[in-house]
């Protein structure tokens, strides 16, 4: 917990430097960075009351009430009377508000961009993927929504390296698996490749904010009427997203689609996330054997499912 403390304290000293948050007003303008997320709420909501205002910033009630009479004050900010609510006062910007909103607005952009236009698209890529797990991760534990997870079946450049990459490394930290299982990972999806069948294979790749955080493939096996299920993975970020239970009746649903009769997948029984959705979705085991493969003593499984 304390290197965690220690390495976002060292963060919000980078971010807040490197984007000017401790200069006495934002992106060369008047406003401080309280006033100007006052305006920007004001600017992109429908009028709302002073209460209503401080509860979406979680600002203080008195230091958002300072805020205000200052912007009125400059005549930026006007209230009306409710149609609703005698009592309620609305808060909008007047029209001197939204030029400066406006001005305030181009100004950041033009800063972001120049802090942005060293970076090539990969590394932009980069950029926005992390800020998106940064958000996942400190909103789930407030109730915050989780952004919606597709699938998708066209394997682009990168992708089945990415899946090699994130599983070697995931197994690695879950399970104390060696790097020999890179290499079985990378033989698997290498005979896939170099054998491929668009009419009997197929493979997703589950995306949230244009990040991969889950896998799966359907595989021919050397039996005409069986098919294979590998490389199931789900990202950390995304389990309890019900992603895993997706790309398995995916893959279920492709090959009753392409009339195999059976489905059959290998696993080990550590993994009991996975067999749980695949007992759920109806899978059969029928068969353990104890080995030691990745550095680890293991029970390996086979599971079948008549379709």
């Amino acid at each position: 917990m304390q290197e965690t403390v220690s390495r976002v304290r060292l963060f919000n000293r980078f971010y807040t430097g490197r984007i000017g948050l401790l200069e006495e007003h934002l992106a060369a303008s008047d406003f401080t960075l309280a006033e100007a997320r006052v305006l920007y709420e004001l600017a992109k909501r429908s009028a709302e009351t002073a209460a209503d205002l401080t509860r979406v910033l979680g600002m203080d009630k008195a230091h958002a009430s300072r805020i205000l009479a200052r912007l009125r004050t400059r005549g930026l900010v006007d209230a009306s009377i409710s149609p609703n609510h005698g009592k309620q006062r609305l808060l909008s910007l007047t029209d001197a508000g939204r030029r400066a909103f406006t001005s305030l607005e181009q100004g950041t952009l033009a800063q972001m961009e120049a802090m942005l236009a060293p970076l090539d698209a990969a590394q932009r890529e980069r950029l926005t993927g992390a800020i998106g797990d940064v958000m996942d991760v400190l909103t789930a534990p407030c109730g915050g929504h989780a952004a919606t997870v597709t699938l998708r079946d066209d394997i682009r450049p990168g992708d089945l390296g990415w899946v090699i990459h994130r599983q070697a490394i995931l197994y690695c930290r879950e399970y104390g698996f060696d790097w020999t299982f890179e290499g079985l990972i990378a033989d698997i999806l290498g005979r896939f490749v170099a054998n491929y069948d668009p009419v009997r294979e197929a493979a997703w790749l589950a995306e949230r904010d244009g990040s991969i955080v889950g896998s799966v493939c359907l595989v021919q096996s050397d039996r005409p009427e069986i098919a294979k299920l590998r490389l199931l993975y789900v990202e950390p970020t995304a389990r309890g997203l019900g992603v895993g239970t997706r790309l398995v009746a995916t893959c279920i649903e492709r090959a009753r689609a392409l009339r195999y009769r059976q489905l059959t997948l290998w696993t080990n029984d550590i993994l009991v996330a996975a067999r749980r959705i695949y007992e759920a979705a109806g899978f059969r085991l029928v068969q353990e054997d104890r080995h030691h493969s990745f550095g680890q003593d293991l029970v390996g499984q086979i599971w079948t499912l008549d379709l």
